[in-house]
C-alpha cells in the first residue's frame, strides 16, 4: 500500500507527461513492494503530484524552462521493505520518470531525481478513524 508523492517544478509537466507518469508510478512501486495486484490493493495505493512554485538548487532558483528536477517520496509500512525491494523501487521510479522525459539519459545523473523511501512505523497509518496495522492492510489487499 504505497503512498507516493511526486514533487516537480510548477508548469514542467504537460498533461501527456503527467498522465504517463501518473499511470505507471504507483503500479511500479506496488510491484517492487510485492503488493498483490487486486482491486483492493490498487484502491489504497495513491499518488499525488505537488507542483512547486519555487525550486532552488544550491541556492539558485531554477529558471523557467529548465529541464525539471524531481523528488519522489514513497511511503510504505515499516517491515515491508528490504534492501532488494528498496533498490527495486528506486530503479522503477527512475525508469518511469526517464521514460516520460525527452532526455532519458539525464536520469543517470544524481542531480535530476531523488527517491526517498519513508517506512512508516507500525501504528502510524490511520484510516476510517482508526489505526491500520500491517496485518489489516494484508487482509484488505488479499481480497
Amino acid at each position: 500500500m504505497p503512498f507516493v508523492e511526486l514533487f516537480v517544478p510548477k508548469g514542467s509537466l504537460d498533461e501527456a507527461r503527467r498522465a504517463k507518469i501518473g499511470g505507471r508510478l504507483v503500479s511500479e512501486v506496488m510491484v517492487a513492494e510485492g503488493a498483490p495486484d487486486t482491486e483492493a490493493a490498487r484502491s489504497i495505493s495513491w499518488l499525488v503530484v505537488n507542483e512547486i512554485d519555487a525550486w532552488f538548487v544550491g541556492g539558485r532558483q531554477l529558471p523557467a524552462g529548465e529541464k525539471p528536477k524531481y523528488v519522489v517520496r514513497v511511503g510504505v509500512p515499516a517491515g515491508s521493505m528490504n534492501d532488494d525491494k528498496r533498490k527495486d523501487i528506486v530503479e522503477r521510479v527512475t525508469r518511469v520518470l526517464a521514460d516520460a522525459d525527452d532526455d532519458p539519459t539525464r536520469f543517470t545523473q544524481p542531480a535530476t531525481a531523488w527517491v526517498h523511501i519513508n517506512e512508516i512505523p507500525e501504528g502510524n497509518w490511520g484510516a476510517s478513524g482508526r489505526i491500520v496495522r500491517i496485518e489489516d492492510i494484508a487482509a484488505l489487499t488479499a481480497n
